[in-house]
């Protein structure tokens, strides 16, 4: 079983998304029958016979074993994966475009910029995954509490230019060989539990000088 596998087939998409798949799903991180699952869920054996082999047709479970009971053979299933992610090429045609509207004070382009990272890494995983290879990958995970506006964008400032520093004494754009590498560093307010976007998480305009709100003009020109 994987970590982390990610959908990128719309249909299986769908699938994912069904209320009782997706608890079946869950249930399936220990392997189990029709009958064991119908128990451990409340539902109908039948319905869940149903459910299972529209996910396993979908690749998201997998028959690990069969065992016979008299006249009958138990198939028991597994998830093919601990947890799911869906990635925006599922919904190619209208999944985000970070180049459309470059703008690094914009929280719809970094929300587009995420998008890009999972699509991409997702394909990686998947190929590599074919291919029984690793994915060399890096990543930064750190929390930062700023005591004003004024110190998150000289925070932001300063990152910038330090990121832009590294890149430009690392990239070598005629290295015979080389290989092309994304860097993404982003920034946001962490939500409170209970409420994605709160008023009292809103900044005043009025402390944000010298910056503007990300929501409200995203899009909007260039970063300074």
């Amino acid at each position: 079983m994987l970590d982390v596998a990610v959908i990128e087939e719309p249909a299986a998409a769908e699938a994912s998304l069904d209320p009782i798949r997706s608890r079946i799903l869950a249930a399936l991180a220990e392997p189990g029958s029709a009958a064991m699952l119908a128990a451990r869920l409340g539902l109908p054996r039948q319905k869940v016979n149903y459910h299972l082999k529209e996910l396993e047709r979908h690749g998201l479970v997998e028959l690990v074993e069969e065992r016979r009971k008299g006249n009958v053979t138990e198939r028991v299933y597994r998830a093919t994966a601990a947890s799911y992610v869906i990635s925006p090429s599922a919904l190619a045609a209208v999944s985000p475009d970070p180049s459309r509207s470059p703008d690094q004070l914009s929280a719809r382009w970094l929300l587009a910029l995420g998008a890009r990272l999972v699509q991409e890494v997702g394909a990686l995983l998947t190929g590599a995954s074919r291919a029984r290879r690793r994915v060399a990958t890096f990543g930064i995970d750190a929390e930062v509490r700023f005591a004003s506006a004024a110190d998150r964008m000289a925070f932001t400032a300063e990152l910038a230019q330090t990121v832009a520093a590294l890149v430009g004494r690392y990239h070598d754009e005629s290295a015979p060989g080389g290989r092309s590498h994304r860097v993404v560093v982003g920034l946001h307010q962490i939500p409170t539990s209970g409420s994605a976007a709160p008023e009292s998480q809103a900044e005043p305009q009025q402390e944000a000088a010298g910056t503007r709100e990300n929501e409200s003009e995203a899009g909007q020109g260039n970063p300074r």
